[in-house]
């Protein structure tokens, strides 16, 4: 199984942080912020990785490199300064992709939800006709309202009139490249209508996860990733 993490955001809500450094970079403990995904990919015995990159995309691949050093493997899909959002970037890195499903893993959240059961949960798409199984979180306090409803037979609905909680999208999932079947390749493009429009036709699954999972998107969100690595 392949994972690919999303690491093209401007970070702007971080600045001036990531004026001179891409946000996956900035430190967390020991790590870059990428850095704990790569390992705990390598210990789900995911190894092969794709990494989309925008802004200064350039420092990534230098302290990246090829992976070895995390014990994986990495293709880079660069897409210029500006990126082209959540969809459009996955539907350009697809050709690293393949045609099985894969793991997409936003570069800004620091979290344990368990990679490993990824590969349970591709099987399981492809068995059950579905596109997508998202991994939700309890809402934060900068998202009250959450993003999208779990029912109890664990399908994901775009809103709370269907039933189900709100909850919060982690921004980790397992696609069907099908999912991305119309969205062209290197232009922008959001993945929420792509979601939206499965779930209506009753093709996204979906857990909660009640562990770790913090949206390091400011500075002080940042300082309280790095308070949480320290000693691990």
């Amino acid at each position: 199984m392949k994972a690919m993490i999303l690491a093209a955001g401007r970070g702007e809500r971080m600045r001036p942080l990531t004026d001179r450094h891409p946000k996956p970079l900035l430190p967390v403990g020991r790590e870059p912020l990428i850095g704990w995904h790569l390992r705990r990919l390598a210990a789900a015995g995911i190894r092969e990785i794709v990494i989309n990159h925008a802004w200064l995309g350039r420092q990534i691949e230098e302290t990246l490199q090829d992976g070895a050093a995390y014990g994986v493997s990495i293709a880079y899909s660069a897409e210029g300064e500006k990126g082209l959002e959540t969809a459009g970037g996955i539907a350009t890195a697809l050709p690293l992709l393949g045609s099985e499903p894969f793991l997409v893993v936003n570069g800004d959240v620091l979290t344990d939800i368990d990679f490993a059961a990824a590969k349970q949960q591709a099987a399981a798409l492809r068995a059950q006709q579905r596109l997508a199984h998202l991994w939700l979180v309890g809402n934060p306090e900068h998202n009250p309202n959450g993003d999208f409803a779990l029912a109890e037979n664990s399908t994901v609905h775009s809103g709370s009139g269907q039933g189900g909680q709100m909850l919060t999208f982690s921004g980790i999932g397992v696609y069907d490249p099908a999912l991305f079947a119309d969205t062209p390749p290197h232009q922008a493009a959001k993945l929420a209508p792509l979601l939206r429009a499965a779930m209506d036709a009753g093709q996204v699954s979906g857990e909660a996860h009640q562990g770790l999972w913090l949206d390091v998107g400011t500075p002080e969100r940042l300082a309280e990733a790095d308070r949480l690595a320290q000693g691990w």
